[in-house]
């Protein structure tokens, strides 16, 4: 349980939302647990750093909410410190909506999901836009050369609250590599099989050699 998540969402209308439906109570231990969790810890960056996307939500200026998936290779995703996270932002469809709410707003929550191992975790922060001309360092750092698309900016997010939450709806979906990797096992557990069948077939046979002479 997070505090900070829960001084963050349970707003008055949410706590009124829980009482319709007789969750108040279930909740309170969210809001009056000692750790406040607006930090990232040592799991929390392990996770964060084998992610190769995630959901990222804003609000624009006229109110209405904002989900975007980011994707790259897994590391895109890089972690500075414990309350300090932040990605190269790839080049796309020139539209610019979540830059443009967060230049207005620069609150944003992400939510991120190891659909593999059904596990999802969920970050609130303040975001802010870094281009290669203010910080060249910094754009170099995330650039992940390897990976064949134009980073046009960074995103660098202050945590201000993390917290886990429930998997019991996470359908097991798995990467081409995680099945390749699987794949892997089951061939080389398949040609491991198929060699002691051909020696037992080889014992076999030759048994059948002796008793016959």
């Amino acid at each position: 349980m997070s505090r900070a998540f829960a001084d963050i969402s349970f707003t008055p209308s949410v706590k009124a939302a829980q009482s319709l439906y007789g969750s108040r109570e279930d909740n309170l231990g969210f809001e009056l647990v000692d750790e406040k969790r607006d930090h990232l810890l040592q799991r929390d960056i392990e996770f964060l750093q084998a992610r190769d996307s995630f959901y990222q939500a804003t609000v624009s200026e006229n109110d209405w909410p904002y989900v975007q998936h980011r994707g790259g290779p897994a590391g895109f995703l890089q972690v500075f410190d414990a309350k300090t996270i932040g990605y190269a932002d790839f080049s796309g469809n020139a539209q610019y909506l979540s830059v443009g709410n967060l230049f207005a707003n620069d609150r944003i929550s992400l939510i991120l999901i190891d659909y593999a191992r059904r596990r999802r975790m969920k970050i609130w922060g303040r975001a802010r836009i870094v281009h290669e001309n203010e910080q060249a360092e910094l754009i170099a750092r995330l650039t992940m050369p390897a990976y064949r698309a134009r980073v046009e900016r960074a995103v660098i997010i202050a945590v201000e609250a993390v917290e886990w939450n429930c998997p019991q709806h996470i359908t097991p979906r798995f990467s081409e590599r995680e099945v390749q990797g699987m794949m892997a096992e089951l061939l080389e557990e398949n040609q491991l099989l198929k060699k002691q069948l051909q020696q037992l077939q080889q014992l076999q046979q030759l048994r059948h050699l002796k008793a016959a002479g």
